[in-house]
């Protein structure tokens, strides 16, 4: 099952950017839409013309809120 099923371009960009922000976005891909005067706007039109950069977003999602979520997820007893 894929993971980032049902999860949009959009979505994935504001939850990055509450919990990381644009700065270290910026540093773990960097362009310069998270890099100079970033916005959602701005992020979405061009990782949407650039695969390279939406599969890294996507990996850095996958990587940090997906496992955080995961691990704090209320234990089942």
């Amino acid at each position: 099952m894929d993971p980032l099923h049902g999860i949009t371009l959009e979505r994935m960009l504001n939850e990055l950017v509450e919990e990381i922000g644009w700065e270290h976005m910026g540093y773990l891909v960097p362009v310069n839409c998270f890099r100079n005067d970033p916005s959602i706007k701005s992020s979405l039109k061009f990782l949407r013309r650039t695969p390279w950069a939406r599969k890294k977003v996507e990996a850095m999602y996958l990587e940090r809120i997906v496992q955080f979520k995961q691990q704090n997820r209320p234990k089942e007893e």
